[in-house]
């Protein structure tokens, strides 16, 4: 198996399923067995090997009844249109480890920007003080640009490194995820819903929203190029986000959360200020509709939670907004690279802390 996958396999979730996801190195054909019951990463019934990276989804209520997974696969040696010849089928058995009820754990990495490292390093330092993380959150960034399709081997590495294939992790889009010529194909590399970046999801008693505000200019800006239509596609967003809040039941969760790699209602200045009555009204449906208890942010590079009414809330804050990265290139104290990030501990209310790969715990609050 070492020398088909790059990585351990990353458990996506979305909406009441897992997007089992794994990198490959060759041609190969792959699925997991949960239980009695094989998955397939398939195309109308066709296996698919002429991909770098596999999809396998599976419900979530099976996985998670199940506590595992094996991850199966054949090298391709021909594929032919008569008598397709590959390898012995290979075989990896995976634990997993669904987010129970109760107290639940979560570390958000955004804008590492291509670091691992430091990300990795931050995260496993706030794990030492309050425990193991439940779910992981890869919240826009991750790579730098999609200009490299290699870009993407980022948000595998650091979802192997922390989860090792035993957790779920929740992933979402940011900005500059959407430049350079492999953008177009990221929803092949990144765990979707009926092809869109954004979803709703539930792990245990956490119930998140996932957005994505796509670019964070407008369309016409010279930096695009013409390659971008974000306006077009906020506008199917909202059309989505009318349909999903007026399901009442999305409330019963005890916890409640918007992430979204953007903080679309904190203070913008041009050229950033677009969209403020798509964003109020994105505000308006998730505050009377969902009534979130915190919304996870990334994109500012910065650490700092504001409350509704503050001075960076000009567009109408749903809640309380953490924006919770903040990495630097050769930042760190050793002269590599730095990262601070933000983990969240589920329990009466929700703790945030923010933290450092220097090893410093530069805030604890309960929300």
């Amino acid at each position: 198996m070492d020398s088909i996958i790059r990585t351990a396999p990353a458990v996506f979730a979305v909406g009441d399923s897992y997007q089992i996801m794994v990198e490959v190195s060759c041609p190969t054909l792959m699925w997991v067995r949960v239980g009695d019951e094989e998955y397939f990463d398939d195309s109308n019934g066709i296996i698919r090997s002429a991909v770098t990276t596999h999809r396998m989804t599976v419900p979530a209520s099976e996985l998670d009844s199940a506590g595992g997974y094996t991850l199966c696969a054949r090298k391709i040696i021909e594929r032919k249109p008569y008598f397709s010849e590959t390898e012995e089928q290979v075989e990896r058995f995976y634990r997993f480890f669904p987010v129970k009820s109760g107290k639940a754990i979560a570390y958000q990495i955004a804008d590492a920007h291509n670091m691992v490292g430091a990300p990795v390093k931050a995260c496993r330092l706030f794990e030492k003080k309050y425990g193991e993380i439940d779910f992981l959150i890869l919240n826009g960034d991750v790579p730098d640009h999609s200009g490299r399709i290699e870009n993407f081997h980022n948000i595998y590495e650091i979802a192997a490194k922390l989860t090792g294939g035993a957790k779920p992790v929740i992933f979402s889009r940011g900005n500059h995820d959407t430049r350079g010529i492999f953008a177009e194909n990221i929803a092949d590399h990144t765990p979707v819903e009926n092809g869109n970046s954004y979803f709703t999801v539930k792990l245990g008693d956490v119930c998140a929203i996932v957005l994505d505000c796509g670019e964070d200019k407008d369309d016409s800006h010279d930096e695009y190029g013409h390659t971008v239509c974000c306006k077009a596609f906020r506008k199917r967003e909202t059309k989505w986000l009318e349909r999903i809040t007026a399901n009442p039941s999305l409330k019963d969760a005890k916890h409640r959360a918007v992430i979204a790699h953007n903080p679309f209602t904190w203070v913008h200045q041009a050229p950033f200020d677009i969209e403020r009555d798509t964003y109020a009204y994105w505000s308006k449906l998730l505050r009377e509709r969902f009534e979130p208890e915190i919304f996870i942010a990334g994109h500012l590079h910065q650490l700092k939670i504001s409350l509704p009414g503050d001075a960076e809330d000009w567009l109408g804050h749903p809640c309380t907004v953490v924006s919770g990265s903040l990495p630097k290139h050769n930042g760190g104290k050793d002269g590599g690279d730095y990262f601070a990030g933000s983990g969240f501990i589920f329990d009466e209310g929700v703790t945030v802390v923010f933290n450092d790969s220097d090893g410093n715990f530069i805030l604890e609050t309960n929300i």
